[in-house]
Order: C-alpha cells, then sequence, then structure tokens
C-alpha cells in the first residue's frame, strides 16, 4: 500500500504532511486555525469534514462540508473510506475525515489540517500510515476554560458541566501531543504554531521517484 502521506509522481522539494490541531471545546482552535490560514507561509490546506447533519443556511457541500445522507456516511464507512469518524450521540449525527480529501491534499504538497477532536486524533495516531504533527490547544487551565465557556452564555448548565467533564478527560491525552499550546492569546498561539510548522517543514526529508 502507497504511504498517503507521500506525495504521488515525480520529486518534491516539500512534501506534504499532516497536521492535527485539536483540543478541548472553549480552547479557540477556530479563530486560531482561520488565522493561522492567512498568516503562515506553509502550503496549508484546512481539510473539509463530512457530516450526516442537514446544511445550515449558507453553507456550501464541498466548502464547508461534505453533506452525506445517512446511509451513504454508512457504506463509506464500511469500505474505510474515513481517516477517523464518530457519531455524536447528543445530536444523532455523524462527523468524519475522509481519506480522499487527505490523500489528494499531500499528494499535492500540502499541509493538510484536521481541526478535529481528542477521540478524532487518537484514531490517527493509531493508524500507521500517517506521521501527523500534533498540536494540543489549550486556554492554560480547566478554571480558564469554564470561563470562556460561561462567558459565550450559549450553554445550559448541564451541557457546561458536560463539556467540562469531557475537557478533563481530553486534557489527560496531552502527552500524546508533540507540541503544546496554551491560547492566550490568539495572536501568539498562531506565531508559535506558524514557526512549529515552519521548522518541521526544514526537517522533512525530501521525497524521492
Amino acid at each position: 500500500m502507497n504511504d498517503p502521506s507521500s506525495p504521488s509522481g515525480g520529486e518534491t522539494a516539500h512534501p506534504g504532511r499532516l497536521v492535527i490541531i485539536s483540543g478541548p471545546s472553549g480552547a479557540g482552535k477556530s479563530t486560531v486555525v482561520k488565522q493561522l490560514m492567512k498568516r503562515c507561509d506553509v502550503p496549508l490546506q484546512l481539510s473539509v469534514s463530512a457530516t450526516t447533519r442537514e446544511p445550515r443556511p449558507g453553507e456550501i457541500h464541498g466548502r464547508d462540508y461534505f453533506f452525506l445522507s445517512h446511509e451513504e456516511f454508512e457504506r463509506r464507512r464500511k469500505l474505510n473510506d474515513f481517516v477517523e469518524c464518530k457519531q455524536v450521540f447528543s445530536l444523532g449525527q455523524w462527523y468524519g475525515t475522509l481519506k480522499d480529501q487527505v490523500a489528494t491534499g499531500l499528494n499535492a504538497g500540502k499541509w493538510v489540517i484536521l481541526e478535529i477532536d481528542v477521540q478524532g486524533a487518537m484514531a490517527v495516531l493509531d493508524d500507521p500510515h500517517y506521521r501527523p504533527v500534533t498540536i494540543f490547544v489549550h486556554p492554560g487551565s480547566m478554571e480558564e476554560l469554564e470561563r470562556r465557556l460561561r462567558n459565550r452564555g450559549t450553554e445550559s448548565e448541564s451541557s457546561l458541566t458536560a463539556r467540562l467533564e469531557t475537557a478533563a478527560a481530553e486534557m489527560q491525552c496531552l502527552s500524546r501531543y508533540q507540541y503544546e499550546i496554551i491560547n492566550e492569546s490568539v495572536d501568539n498561539a498562531v506565531t508559535e504554531i506558524c514557526q512549529i510548522l515552519m521548522d518541521q517543514r526544514k526537517t522533512t526529508p525530501c521525497s524521492k521517484n
């Protein structure tokens, strides 16, 4: 089997890499990733996830998500078409990362970012075909995370408690990641992650024919 992290055909000075950015809900990952895509001088590509939920107003298939029926998602799951996937039981919906989306980006020399939860990240780390750069983003403490979640004003007390319990469990996986970013400032977090990726790019061996 070909290594999906290696470009196909010809020689590429800077082959693609898989980059996992994850951490607890409320850590500000999405904001950091959006700024990283704009500011970092590395050929980044954000992986588009697949989901069984209905599109929201303004969302476009293939740009925001790949919107699949439950039947299509299950068919592709049985075919092992996902790098990682999971069912969010509280919503009754499936979410996942398609292998062909990742492979297309890597083969084009892109550094493909997976902004996924810790459960998904662990699934990727268990797959020997990928050698991802792994980055864990968190706000510095559970107290700060709770403060940020409360400031959103969108969580019920029971929902907040559930998120904090999940976050506490996710923090236990920090040691599985190569890099830890404390997101006290989006600007600083973006700068730190970009430097990590630039350093990694310098040390990534060139691919051969």
